[in-house]
């Protein structure tokens, strides 16, 4: 059995693999994930392996009660992959974006994909069917959107959200609901459409905490996974078991 842990911003996201099947996913505060992980232990003392994929900061004590309990592997941009890295700087490549991109390796070998995570940032990442990783982009997410425009301006205020009811917004509120998420929604079937251009076989996988409030405005064929990043990291760590 493995232990995933994903470090946010601001949540930690845990999840227990047994035979590349998903048994357990929680998702808690920084402030009690010490209390998860006395949680998983008793709850699943068969776990011996564990890897940590931070972009935010795991706290010395969590890592200390990880490492003391399991054998950790904390994943950087030298730990060993499924894919052919490509990207220009390797060093400032994503742990959260090199984890998508492995579970696309495993799970869709030999074949195109464009792996698009909508989180707090949404980022376009391109696995070629030569298992090859060349990079993508990375855009501000729907949240960030919502508060950049409460926080840059005088007048707007900050709302949770919504899905408009179509392009013309027809109060201040409608209209920033249709500028952010119509804008969200022409932004990647835009990228899907300039991949398909040069990639006609080309697979699309929507992944991330937005990825169920997208898919259904979307009019691509896309895969929609939420747990494609933990899968990734999974894969990971047994790419790495020896």
């Amino acid at each position: 059995m493995n232990l995933i842990i994903d470090v946010g911003n601001t949540r930690v996201k845990v999840a227990v693999f047994k035979a590349n099947k998903l048994e357990y996913k929680d998702i808690s505060a920084k402030e009690t994930f010490t209390n998860a992980l006395v949680a998983i232990r008793e709850q699943y003392p068969n776990i011996k392996k564990c890897i940590v994929s931070s972009v935010g900061n795991l706290n010395k004590k969590d890592l200390l009660f990880l490492k003391e309990s399991y054998s950790v592997l904390e994943l950087n941009h030298k730990t060993k992959i499924p894919f052919t890295n490509k990207y220009a700087t390797p060093k400032t490549l994503g742990v959260d974006r090199i984890a998508l991109v492995a579970s696309a390796a495993v799970q869709f070998p030999k074949v195109n994909c464009l792996l698009i995570d909508a989180g707090s940032c949404i980022t376009y990442d391109f696995l070629s069917s030569k298992n090859e990783y060349y990079g993508g982009a990375i855009a501000p997410g729907i949240g960030l959107r919502y508060k950049s425009l409460e926080a840059f301006t005088a007048n707007l205020p900050l709302l949770d959200k919504e899905t408009p009811d179509g392009v013309i917004g027809d109060s201040t509120n409608n209209a920033i609901h249709s500028g952010v998420i119509n804008g969200v929604i022409f932004e990647i079937e835009g990228f899907i459409r300039s991949y398909r251009e040069k990639y006609d076989d080309l697979t699309v996988i929507l992944t991330g905490g937005d990825a169920h409030f997208l898919r259904d405005s979307l009019k691509n064929d896309i895969f929609a996974n939420s747990n494609f990043l933990l899968e990734g990291l999974h894969y990971i760590l047994e790419h790495n078991k020896d």
